[in-house]
């Protein structure tokens, strides 16, 4: 059943990296700030403009295949913190515990989606692609700023978007691998704020 949460604080970028603590507490790990571009991460699949900016990774244009920035390293159990801006034709999302680093798809990983203007929203922002749909309105991320806190444990997962709860589902396909942000061939997507702690 889905449920509120309390909203997320607001964070503040740190100048750390990769493997500092932040200021959330001891155990988290900063992926995305103002310091380390894109050196936490390896571009996979097609092509993209991804570019590394005032603590803002994103990407406006590529060729037709996704792509993706990959963590160096695998998580199993975790919490992963981001906040992202999306166009509203962005077909977006964080990929997770992904089975094969360099082939990353919602067939081989668990997918935290950012996609508004999905044909069938069934499985639209804030949904767990195949697995666990969106609330019904679904939520739109389009033009603004928003966050993303996800919690993998065992077989359950939790999406939490801008503080509300959307999807859950239990679930032990995929047990532990990287995770993976996405630029979908189209539209624009930021990424700031990244930080995973492992549980």
């Amino acid at each position: 059943m889905l449920r509120k949460t309390v909203a997320i604080a607001a964070y503040v970028v740190m100048g750390l990296s990769a493997c500092a603590t932040s200021d959330r507490g001891a155990g988290w790990t900063t992926l995305i700030d103002g310091a380390n571009g894109l050196s936490n991460f390896n571009r996979v699949g097609g092509e993209a403009n991804w570019t590394a900016t005032d603590g803002v990774i994103q990407a406006t244009a590529g060729g037709k295949d996704y792509a993706f920035l990959v963590t160096k390293d695998p998580y199993r159990d975790f919490v992963v913190y981001l906040e992202f801006w999306s166009s509203d034709d962005v077909n977006s999302g964080i990929y997770m515990r992904c089975q094969d680093p360099v082939k990353i798809s919602d067939e081989v990983c668990y997918e935290a989606n950012i996609y508004d203007q999905r044909p069938d929203p069934t499985y639209g922002t804030g949904a767990i692609t195949k697995f666990a749909k969106a609330p019904v309105p679904m939520p739109k991320a389009g033009g603004k700023w928003n966050t993303y806190e996800v919690t993998a444990r065992g077989p359950n997962i939790v999406v939490v978007l801008n503080g509300v709860t959307t999807a859950e589902v239990a679930d032990s396909k995929f047990a532990s691998g990287p995770i993976a942000l996405q630029w979908g061939g189209r539209g624009t997507i930021k990424f700031r704020k990244m930080q995973v702690r492992s549980l």
